[in-house]
């Protein structure tokens, strides 16, 4: 017999065991690398590349014609309600200081700096009812990002990356190339894999850098070809070893994977980055054939145009390699003049350049992947993290807007030529308030287009089932071709 005291106290270690137990099983679920193969049906697309705008890109002044603001520009603006600013952005409505064209069979109008996009928008659809939930940069880019407007959450190529696994034992599923000027918002928290696999987080390379990937080779003078590679069959056989006498923890595994995929990657990845031997009629299509301006002095749009069309030519490159999931940023979190959309005080001297250049990059992928016969199960997604007001800031600017924006896709078994969900007249809100898209239905679209369920692809984490799209999302069945 035992008293009540001891009965408690061994029960409590007992329930505490267990959940432990439970707890270290979690974890080591976690940590496996590799994929789940959870295919739910046929899909229609195998990779993605995913375009993210740093710093709000302006929908009424890229995509999102408004014939309204033009008419009533430089009038007192009038939103019918009380409007919550992020600085002191409603002055008078603004008109576009770019024109606007009809463009494709779709007709669909396209800003003047985006017109190198007009020859791809046949293929794309634009959804311009999105919402998002904060007009805070770093919020509003972890939830375009991850799903999540808080740290702490795997980034989508992360999801991606874990449910379908790699196409290519030497090269990361995940990519990332950076503004190679600096990190947007977060940094490289938006393309962490968090609770996943530290084998499925994004890899970043940097295709302006001398040194495109850090720690890739050993970079010494006393450390030759054959010198490394003993020392990593060495370690190889060292984690053999370490690792038979502990069969039951994964997360040596997964360490052992990164470790020889990092060894993979100095034959392969030299490869992928290396532009040399494309065409010159190749180059001119990505815009790398025109010397730029130097900076600080101009923001010169051919010199944006190479920045972005660079990133855009290695992405389809890394992509035609069996890479899954490739995010290219524009835009980081410093500096002045500005290199990020964040344009509070001139929206003609910010987009103008920086949509050039995104527009020249990415038409030429979209081109470049459908004459390779890649485009169709290649989704391409467009995004930033919120849009930008009807009403002027200062004079020549526009405050943050994340009560509507603009996403389009194209690719990968999306219906092209389309306009999904307008907004009102001034680009200010959804124009059917109660139907609005948020960032989960995108998410959930692109899962589908991969054969994903998105509300099946889950991990258990801290006790609860968590996924990309939350508790929310639906697939987006009018964009489906």
């Amino acid at each position: 017999m035992i008293d009540r005291r001891n009965f408690l106290a061994q029960g409590g270690a007992g329930l505490g065991s267990l959940a432990l137990a439970m707890m270290l099983h979690e974890d080591s679920q976690a940590q496996t690398g590799g994929s789940i193969q959870v295919l739910h049906h046929p899909p229609r697309a195998k990779r993605v590349v995913q375009l993210f705008m740093s710093g709000a890109a302006s929908h009424v002044d890229l995509w999102d014609h408004k014939p309204m603001l033009q008419k009533h520009h430089g009038e007192k603006s009038d939103f019918g309600e009380h409007v919550e600013a992020f600085q002191n952005g409603l002055g008078p409505w603004m008109k576009s200081p770019f024109a606007f064209s009809p463009y494709g069979e779709s007709g669909k109008m396209l800003s003047e700096v985006v017109a190198p996009l007009g020859a791809c928008v046949d293929d794309m659809a634009f959804i311009h009812n999105m919402i998002g939930k904060t007009g805070v940069h770093s919020q509003a880019t972890y939830l375009q990002a991850t799903g999540f407007d808080r740290p702490g959450f795997p980034g989508m190529g992360s999801w991606i990356s874990y449910g379908l696994g790699s196409a290519n034992d030497n090269l990361p599923t995940f990519v990332v190339l950076p503004d190679h000027r600096g990190f947007a918002s977060n940094g490289p928290k938006n393309w962490g894999s968090a609770f996943l696999p530290a084998s499925s987080q994004g890899t970043a390379i940097f295709p302006q850098r001398d040194n495109p990937i850090e720690d890739l080779s050993a970079r010494s003078n006393y450390v030759t070809e054959s010198g490394d590679k003993a020392g990593l069959e060495l370690l190889a056989r060292l984690n053999e070893q370490h690792r038979a006498q502990r069969p039951g923890d994964s997360r040596l595994e997964a360490r052992i994977r990164s470790y020889e995929l990092a060894a993979k990657m100095q034959r392969s990845a030299p490869a992928a980055l290396d532009i040399t031997a494309e065409p010159q009629h190749i180059l001119k299509m990505y815009g790398l054939d025109r010397p730029g301006a130097t900076y600080p002095s101009e923001i010169n749009r051919a010199e944006e145009a190479e920045y972005f069309g660079r990133k855009c030519l290695i992405a389809r490159r890394l992509l035609e390699r069996g890479v899954r999931f490739v995010q290219i940023w524009s835009g980081n979190d410093n500096g002045f003049p500005r290199r990020n959309w964040d344009s509070h005080e001139d929206i003609e001297r910010d987009h103008g350049p920086l949509a050039h250049g995104m527009a020249v990059g990415t038409a030429a992928l979209i081109q470049d992947l459908k004459q390779r016969g890649l485009l169709e199960d290649t989704i391409v997604l467009w995004t930033t993290e919120f849009g930008r007001m009807p009403s002027t800031q200062g004079s020549k600017g526009r405050d943050h807007n994340p009560y509507v924006f603009t996403n389009w896709l194209c690719g990968g078994g999306i219906r092209g030529g389309i306009s999904y969900g307008p907004s009102d007249q001034w680009g200010y809100k959804p124009l059917d308030r109660d139907s609005p898209t948020q960032v989960y239905d995108v998410h959930a679209t692109i899962l589908h287009l991969l054969g994903i369920d998105h509300r099946q692809l889950t991990v258990r984490n801290e006790g609860i089932d968590r996924r990309l799209t939350d508790v929310h999302g639906h697939v987006l069945e009018k964009l489906l071709a």
